[in-house]
């Protein structure tokens, strides 16, 4: 018998989905003129909502990352389309009210060593305020960077106000 075989043991991470993240949706698409299109429409009828886009586009495919409105319905749909398809956690936060909000969000990072590595606006504004969502290298210490900081994170039922 190997290890833990039969043991019954199960396993569950420290965190879970409790802490307060968003989920974004890496999906590899063909490069050719409509796949975006085709994908985008596979929502259509649904309750949900693309509230974030990004694209990043090689000479034979393309890698479109979204973060949904409903991110276990949106899986489902993506999924029964056959996508082939990566599922991050991403730091949701509503910009501070000053000049330069992105100043501020980089120097609490910075100062925790913490690296952004993605970043892109939500087309949405939960709570009215303008909000971007952050890949970091280190997410646990970026989210806990941020809220001693005083920053407002999004979390996925936020994303939910289109209703």
């Amino acid at each position: 018998m190997s290890a833990g075989e039969g043991s019954g043991t199960e396993y569950s991470t420290m965190h879970g989905r409790d802490y307060p993240s968003i989920r974004q949706f890496t999906v590899f698409l063909e490069n050719r003129v409509g796949q975006l299109l085709e994908v985008v429409r596979r929502f259509e009828g649904s309750k949900v909502r693309i509230v974030a886009l990004s694209i990043h586009d090689c000479t034979e495919c393309a890698f479109v990352r979204f973060l949904l409105s409903h991110p276990e319905h949106g899986r489902e749909i993506l999924e029964r389309a056959g996508l082939p398809l990566i599922e991050t956690d991403l730091i949701g936060i509503e910009l501070p009210d000053s000049p330069q909000p992105l100043l501020h969000v980089c120097t609490a990072l910075l100062e925790a060593e913490v690296n952004i590595v993605q970043s892109y606006p939500l087309m949405m504004r939960p709570h009215g305020r303008p909000s971007v969502a952050l890949m970091v290298d280190n997410i646990e210490m970026g989210l806990k960077t941020l809220a001693l900081k005083g920053f407002k994170m999004i979390r996925e039922e936020d994303l939910h106000e289109l209703e």
